[in-house]
């Protein structure tokens, strides 16, 4: 379907009335015929192509190629005839202009900048052709595919252009997918650079992009193992172009699509033959392999080198192909296409062969037959390069097989599901029958806030000493709802516990923590039945309430002991407190009055749980209870009425309860203080609802432990950096001395919201592995160009290859990637401990636990490994950081080599080294490198070996690094992204 005759009329009216104008305003000016014909050419250019957008693509496209005309530079590189007066300029841009203007009056409000979900409205709108709304509907027929590496083949460089704007703004709706278009450089319409290109098509591979609308120009050379679609939105003109394009569909099961209009015969016609010849043309290739070749040697009339290892061969007829491949694959710009030069002194029958400067060698000389005077000379580079590695032994260009070698190395496959490691600080696997030595360490709880409800110290009780590090580290603010609870943890010396102490305080904490996290019973007893010492590995430490002296803090026993409650108790009701003990009746029996004060009590009919902080001693049953609506009710008619209850013992005065207190991740940066107390934090009891839980226990007991989890979570997360610092160390043959907290920031990341995340030492260990590297790199391979030891750093560099280092080092399993939710925190002591902890070896003598899996991104383990490099290089320099990379596998050293130079060079002869070393303030004891740092590849001086290229690789390296480590001194809380953004304009 085209766009409707009557827009389409209305177009070709305006737009021929326009290009009229502008070809009459032209006449109108002071120019020569050449200058007047060029002008003319070019608005006839972008007519031309309006038209076709129009008749072929629709509205909406059209729109798209006048903007991309009127923003690129139209006069120079998209449309090249050669350069213009700025009158000619200013004609082109504002036929565009005007141009745009008559487009863009089909549209109905917002529709010219954007593209809407309804593609089939637009399609009876005209602004798109049935031919697009094929590819857009083709294209989402691939959208579950989660990798998608698909190029769009296209005639026109305009079409290439258009389509990637509207595939832009369509497909993120739909996914992930990302467009781009490349388009050849043989075109009267080009805006895009060789480095351009070869960018677009290193994301291709890496899978940064994921759909590619291209002219002919990819249908050779690229190579994408990993593509799987191609479509043929305009038909091939050639059998060759159909196939080659066919061939990009590297992947198995890929697929090959092509688009031909209905009832379009001769093209349908055309592709079938096309499709026959590459049978016919599989059949001859099976049958002539089936025919026995005649000695190789025998039939070889041309010179030829030929590697013994491989037995690859280069002939005199082959060499010059060869060579011209070679070169091609070498360092360009926009402004040098490395190609050979050859000098033929037909005098002396020499041939001087020079290449380009991004090559181990430069110049070859050769004598004999003046007809093969130019094969000769390829042939002898062929040799010194292969000679010289710069062709492998199959004898192709090393980058090509790097290149492979980086594609495999991320194509690796990558299983996310990941341990979560469990420190063995605070596990055990030994019986506990005897009596066992535990380390007693103080949590001490200073609220900066003014609250009715004082916290208490907790006592840390634990089977392993904890290291000094830990304890330093164990130093933080908590954020309560009402402001800061400043956390400090010390050694107040050890304790030894028999079975039944043991096991009093394990059903202590149980009780106490299940309770504040579920705020239900349900699952209390199901936990608490059969609570024994088992011998397998289980979570070993207790959390128990403290009494703070200046002297000597020790633990308190009376909360602990309340877990011991029991109606059964006959010494309830012996109780003479102040004179005033009495029976109270409660759910499931009588109690003393004062075994319910600083009680934590549950109500079975609906599920609460209460502590209990005292007495109303002026209301009971028969007192009257305000409702919302204004009126009032008693509360004996209040339970009957809501909960179907009948109070039996209406005159028991009622207890003052307060509901128990939420869990919350206190560690958590974002989280709102609150500003006031709620009115209702008190309700009135009936004592004949209330079961008991635990008593005594004060209320400030119960909120000192909605701290724990968080605090625990902490101290966990430390023994874990601490056990991932203490591996590293046992394989060190230096002793490495950096902060467990900076070891700990390092493998946190922002998903977990504390107040520290790995960014900006991730960005730090960055750029110094760039540097590192580059600089190894540089050092040991003097004959590499530029391109290869690009391609050699980002295969060492690479997300993919960091992964792997990290997962074989066994990384994953310490790295904190998820928000701490205290519900599903692990209560120490439970039965469930040996059910879900595992053993995991980690290197010789060295153990953790693993107490379950999570997902992990494989570029959350190389962002990781980022990190720590930045970790031990902010806080034990360059060396300690060298130190960790080659553990985790990355060899590097800054020992000085000299840069070896096989040739003499008057360097006075080209630059004025006095002027540069006195404006640069830097005396060279190798003044050839200004020279080189100075030499454009395509200055082919023979004297001059080498260009910038290789400098400007480490260069580039050093001043990133530099920058990052300034900045990181200098302002340590940037943000990384502000970091890079400020790096960037520097």
């Amino acid at each position: 379907m085209k766009i409707p005759d009557g827009v389409f009329a209305y177009l070709l009216k305006e737009l021929g009335d326009l290009r009229a104008k502008h070809e009459h305003i032209l006449e109108q000016l002071d120019l020569n015929e050449s200058a007047a014909v060029s002008i003319r050419n070019k608005i006839s250019k972008v007519y031309s192509a309006l038209m076709f957008c129009l008749e072929e693509l629709g509205v909406w496209l059209a729109f798209q190629a006048v903007q991309f005309f009127l923003h690129c530079d139209i006069v120079g590189d998209f449309i090249s005839q050669g350069k213009l007066d700025v009158s000619g300029e200013t004609i082109i841009k504002k036929f565009c202009q005007d141009a745009l203007l008559a487009i863009s009056n089909c549209f109905s409000a917002g529709q010219e900048c954007s593209i809407g979900d309804n593609i089939k409205a637009h399609l009876d709108a005209g602004l798109l052709t049935s031919k697009i709304l094929c590819l857009v509907e083709s294209l989402l027929q691939y959208r579950d595919l989660k990798e998608i590496r698909c190029i769009v083949f296209v005639e026109r460089v305009i079409t290439a252009v258009v389509l990637e704007s509207l595939l832009s703004k369509l497909l993120p709706k739909h996914g992930s997918w990302k467009t781009k278009y490349i388009a050849g450089n043989n075109s009267g319409l080009q805006s895009q650079t060789r480095k351009i290109q070869n960018e677009i098509v290193e994301e291709f591979r890496k899978g940064m992009v994921n759909i590619i609308v291209a002219t002919s120009i990819l249908e050779e050379g690229l190579d994408v193992q990993s593509c799987n679609l191609v479509i043929r939105f305009d038909p091939s003109a050639t059998v060759s172009s159909f196939i080659q394009s066919r061939g990009r569909a590297r992947m198995q099961n890929s697929e090959y699509l092509l688009m031909v209009k209905r009832g379009d015969f001769s093209t349908h016609a055309r592709l079938q033959n096309y499709l026959a010849s590459g049978d016919i043309m599989r059949r001859e290739s099976l049958r002539h392999a089936s025919i026995p070749c005649s000695p190789f040697l025998g039939v070889l009339d041309d010179e030829f080198y030929r590697v013994e290892s491989t037995g690859a061969v280069v002939t005199l007829s082959s060499s010059v192909s060869l060579i011209y491949f070679y070169c091609s694959r070498l360092p360009s710009d926009g402004y040098f296409k490395p190609a050979p030069r050859c000098n033929i002194d037909k005098e002396t029958e020499t041939c001087t062969l020079q290449l380009p400067k991004s090559s181990p060698i430069q110049t070859i000389c050769v004598q004999g037959n003046i007809k093969t005077l130019k094969q000769k000379a390829c042939l002898e580079a062929c040799k010194q390069l292969h000679f010289f590695g710069a062709l492998t032994d199959n004898l192709v260009p090393d980058i090509v097989i790097e290149e492979a070698v980086a594609e495999a190395v991320g194509s690796e496959r990558y299983d996310d599901e990941q341990p979560i490691y469990f420190p063995p600080e605070l596990a055990s696997q030994v019986p506990r029958n005897l009596k066992t030595k535990y380390y007693c360490y103080l949590i001490e709880l200073n609220q900066n806030f003014a609250y009715d409800i004082s916290v208490h110290d907790v006592v840390l009780v634990v089977r392993t000493e904890l290291e000094s590090d830990v304890l330093r580290s164990m130093v933080f603010d908590l954020e309560a709802e009402r402001g800061l609870l400043k956390v400090n943890f010390r050694y107040i010396g050890d304790i030894y516990l028999d079975r039944v102490l043991v096991l009093l305080c394990r059903r202590f904490q149980i009780t106490l923590l299940k309770v504040l996290l579920d705020h239900s019973v349900n699952k209390l007893k199901e936990v608490l039945e059969g609570l024994d010492l088992e011998s397998g590995v289980e979570i070993d430490y207790f959390l128990l309430p403290a009494f703070r002296s200046c002297s000597q803090p020790s633990i308190n026993w009376t909360p602990i002991s309340s877990v011991l409650f029991s109606y059964k108790n006959e010494r309830h009701f012996n109780c003479s407190q102040n004179g005033n003990a009495h029976a109270v009746q409660t759910k499931c029996g009588p109690v003393c009055a004062c075994m319910l004060h600083n009680s934590l009590v549950c109500t079975p009919h609906n599920g609460n749980i209460y502590c209990i902080t005292g007495v109303y001693e002026d209301l009971n049953g028969n007192s009257l209870l305000k409702m919302g609506g204004g009126g009032a009710i008693t509360y004996k008619e209040y339970f009957a009425k809501r909960h179907s209850i009948q109070l039996l013992l209406d005159r028991e005065p009622l207890l003052k309860g307060k509901h128990i207190f939420p869990v919350h991740n206190f560690l958590n940066r974002c989280r709102k203080q609150k500003e006031k107390e709620s009115k209702n934090t008190h309700v009135e009891l009936p004592p004949e609802l209330c079961e008991i839980i635990l008593s005594p226990i004060s209320i400030s007991t119960l909120y000192s432990y909605t701290f724990i989890p968080s605090i625990m979570h902490r101290l966990e997360s430390l023994l874990i950096a601490a056990n991932l610092k203490k591996m590293h160390s046992d394989c060190s043959v230096q002793n490495v001395n950096i902060p467990v907290m900076k070891v700990l920031e390092a493998i946190t990341t922002k998903k977990c919201q504390e107040k520290f995340n790995l960014e900006s030492l991730e960005t730090l260990g960055d750029s110094f592995l760039k540097y590192a590297a580059s600089q190894q790199l540089f050092k040991i391979n003097q004959n590499h160009h530029e391109g290869l030891l690009s391609l050699k750093k980002d295969k060492i560099i690479s997300n993919a290859s960091l992964c792997r280092r990290g997962c074989n080092h066994k990384l994953q399993g310490f790295i904190h990637n998820e928000f701490f939710d205290p519900k599903l925190w692990i209560v120490p002591g439970g039965k469930m401990g040996s059910d879900f902890l595992s053993e995991e070896t980690l290197s010789e003598g060295r153990k953790i636990y693993i107490r379950g899996k999570r997902k992990v991104k494989s570029k959350t383990v190389a962002d990781v490994v980022e990190a720590l490099i930045g970790a031990y290089l902010s806080t034990g320099g360059e060396v300690t950081a060298l130190l960790f990379m080659d553990w985790i596998g990355i060899k590097v050293d800054f020992m000085n080599t000299p840069y070896e130079r096989h040739f003499q060079l008057q360097v006075e002869k080209f630059v004025d080294v006095r002027h540069l070393e006195s404006l640069l303030n830097y005396s060279f004891n190798d003044p050839s490198l200004l020279v080189e740092a100075l030499t454009h590849g395509s200055y082919m001086l023979p004297e001059i070996r080498r260009c910038y290229q290789r400098l400007e690789f480490l260069g580039d390296s050093v001043l990133d690094y530099l920058i990052t480590m300034h900045m990181y001194k200098e302002y340590p809380g940037m943000s990384p992204g502000l970091l890079t953004d400020l790096r960037n304009l520097l």
